[in-house]
């Protein structure tokens, strides 16, 4: 484990470890997606970890899913951010700003514009979304016309440009999950016939146009992406062929030099040895579950350049000083993880203040 505890060159950041804390939905922006008061204390309080990817955050109206999730494309965006990045820069942090357009995964009471979802095809999740009325099925998403997609990947590079803009070392470009890019990924989730639609090559275009413009933005070395592959939830199916998807996407993403790729691992092995093959730049793997006595492992055995970690840094702010002392860790309070107060989100104590108390 004690290669997790050394400094590592990531893009253009040198980070103080290889511990990452993994993006999570918290939902306690405001209503108008400026990250809440509580944010800065939230994120700061876990800067000991090697780097920081925030919560998703939408680039546009559009983009966004959930109640009360943060944006990054207004002036009032970026000051709340920059109250974030500064923060953790003062603690000798480094946070990468998750940029998260959920697509068809939303319902028009959660959006500023209240308008349908947008997606690759006409094809509902068949799920529920929670709002302020309670749970209501998702209704089915608009089709993005070609225009509306040259237009998104443009929403993804001004989204990108302010969150430099508010101080972040970068942003990672969310391509898991069932959101938008995984919906243009999916053939359950994309049965268009034009060159976004149909061949892998054109399944995957809109992944590489928006990592490209992005990179052409912001710089590569300050682009990131993170992808799932093989995701099954919310209606999401990438076939027989997905293995050969990822393979294709994997490759081309890595002529562009990305910061990293980050793997939300979802079991298939032989896929992810096949990836770490295929990309020769930083490999960031989340195997959401692992127990602790994993920790580190997939680091020492090359598999991986930096492992993230989502609950267990959640409930303990200072959880790279409890791995190196083998302290005990914090339960997560589930009850808490969207919307709220401080509770559950930035009262959760230290080794040192329960062991005080």
């Amino acid at each position: 484990m004690s290669k997790l505890f050394n400094p590592v060159h990531v893009g253009r950041n040198t980070l103080q470890n290889r511990l990452v804390m993994a993006p999570m939905t918290r939902s306690r922006a405001q209503f108008d997606g400026t990250p809440g008061e509580l944010a800065a204390e939230y994120y700061s309080q876990r800067a000991s970890a090697g780097l920081i990817v925030t919560e998703g955050t939408q680039p546009s109206d559009d983009g966004q899913g959930y109640l009360t999730t943060p944006g990054i494309y207004t002036d009032a965006h970026v000051a709340g951010w920059k109250k974030t990045v500064d923060a953790v820069h003062a603690k000798g942090g480094h946070i990468f700003i998750q940029l998260m357009h959920a697509g068809r995964m939303s319902h028009p009471d959660n959006t500023p514009h209240h308008r349908q979802g947008v997606a690759p095809s006409a094809v509902a999740p068949g799920t529920g979304m929670f709002t302020a009325k309670g749970v209501q099925e998702i209704p089915m998403p608009r089709v993005l016309t070609n225009e509306e997609v040259h237009q998104t990947v443009q929403d993804f590079r001004y989204a990108a440009r302010r969150a430099v803009e508010a101080g972040a070392d970068g942003v990672e470009i969310h391509g898991a999950n069932a959101y938008l890019i995984q919906q243009f990924l999916a053939p359950s989730a994309n049965t268009r016939t034009d060159e976004y639609g149909g061949s892998i090559e054109n399944r995957a275009r809109f992944a590489i146009e928006v990592a490209t413009a992005i990179a052409e933005e912001i710089g590569a070395d300050r682009t990131a992406i993170r992808l799932s592959p093989g995701t099954t939830m919310w209606g999401i199916d990438e076939g027989a062929e997905g293995p050969d998807l990822y393979r294709y996407l994997v490759a081309e993403l890595g002529k562009l030099g990305l910061a990293y790729l980050h793997i939300m691992h979802q079991g298939n092995e032989p896929l992810l040895t096949a990836i770490r093959k295929l990309w020769k730049g930083t490999l960031i793997l989340n195997r959401p579950g692992s127990p602790r006595d994993q920790i580190g492992a997939d680091v020492a055995s090359g598999l991986a350049d930096l492992e993230a970690y989502g609950q267990m840094v959640l409930a303990n702010p200072d959880f790279v000083e409890r791995l190196k002392t083998n302290a005990p860790m914090n339960d997560a309070n589930r009850n808490a993880f969207f919307g709220g107060t401080a509770q559950g989100y930035t009262d959760y104590p230290t080794l040192s203040e329960a062991q005080g108390a």
